[in-house]
């Protein structure tokens, strides 16, 4: 038990904050019935399951935030559950909702460690963000972060009018307080949004497009590319996908990992596995249940 202490605690507590990414990420609208598999994704690998396509590469020049494709619609009033995996362990449990509150669109997610994971490193991470449905610009984002002895509550509101993210933040073990000002552009997503920002776009195979991100520090730039088509098999059932890849060009998280998406491949492109790969290890989110008022069991 010493053994695993010494080498993994350390390394979770540098996951943790990318399983909230991951969280942010597994949300978009509601399932089709989905299609017996031809092979099940196991992991992400360098070359397409299916040929690319033979058209060349489309890429859109510059980040920048779109709105929603005519043919996307945000989802209401549903719950997705996901399973986390970590080297080869049951690590976690993330929730994520999304409702309409006055026209905007309100994301609440949670991630809490469980089991054997859990009593190595506490982990119960909160996060609630609104953005506008039609821009896709984010509005606000607030965290509770509780990392084992960490404490952490965080504010970020988007001031489009003069171009900032305005970031209170509130450090209850330590009892200080930090209040920053970070320029952004016109418009923006965050690490909660980012997930509907992705799902709300065309998603052509062989395109890659870019957009910015912030989370009240320094903005972002994240690059998409859309690779594969994949059948994949999730604790829900099985899917047909769209595979995307994503890793930041600029910013903190810069060339220090990716993540891998795969997203239904119908109009309302649903995340159903992510996959994030870095110096800590590889972890694993997959769709194990989505409700909608009573708890509805999907992939059956």
């Amino acid at each position: 038990m010493a053994l695993i202490r010494n080498d993994f605690i350390p390394r979770l507590r540098s996951a943790s904050g990318a399983a909230l990414l991951l969280a942010g990420t597994i949300c978009a609208g509601g399932l089709q019935s989905p299609a017996a598999p031809r092979t099940t994704a196991s992991a992400p690998s360098p070359s397409p399951a299916t040929p690319a396509n033979s058209t060349p590469v489309a890429t859109v020049s510059g980040p920048r935030i779109n709105p929603p494709s005519s043919t996307y619609s945000f989802p209401d009033a549903q719950t997705f559950t996901y399973t986390v995996d970590w080297r080869l362990m049951s690590a976690g449990r993330a929730t994520l909702r999304l409702d309409t509150v006055n026209g905007e669109r309100h994301i609440v997610a949670n991630a809490d460690s469980t089991g054997a994971v859990a009593l190595l490193y506490h982990v119960h991470d909160r996060l609630e963000t609104f953005f506008n449905p039609r821009t896709n610009c984010s509005l606000v984002l607030t965290k509770h972060t509780e990392e084992g002895f960490r404490r952490i509550e965080t504010g970020i509101r988007y001031d489009y009018s003069r171009k900032k993210a305005v970031l209170d933040e509130r450090n209850v073990r330590a009892k200080n307080q930090k209040h920053e000002e970070n320029d952004v552009p016109s418009c923006v997503t965050n690490t909660l949004a980012a997930a509907y920002y992705v799902a709300s776009q065309p998603l052509l195979q062989g395109t890659t497009f870019s957009f910015p991100t912030s989370d009240g520090g320094k903005t972002a730039d994240i690059a998409v590319a859309v690779e594969a088509r994949e059948d994949v098999k999730t604790p829900s059932g099985s899917y047909k996908t769209i595979r995307i890849s994503a890793e930041a060009l600029s910013g903190p998280q810069k060339g220090k990992g990716k993540v891998w998406m795969w997203y239904s491949d119908d109009a309302r492109h649903i995340p159903v596995q992510m996959r994030a790969r870095a110096f800590w290890g590889t972890m694993t989110f997959q769709l194990a249940q989505i409700s909608s008022g009573a708890a509805e069991r999907m992939g059956q």
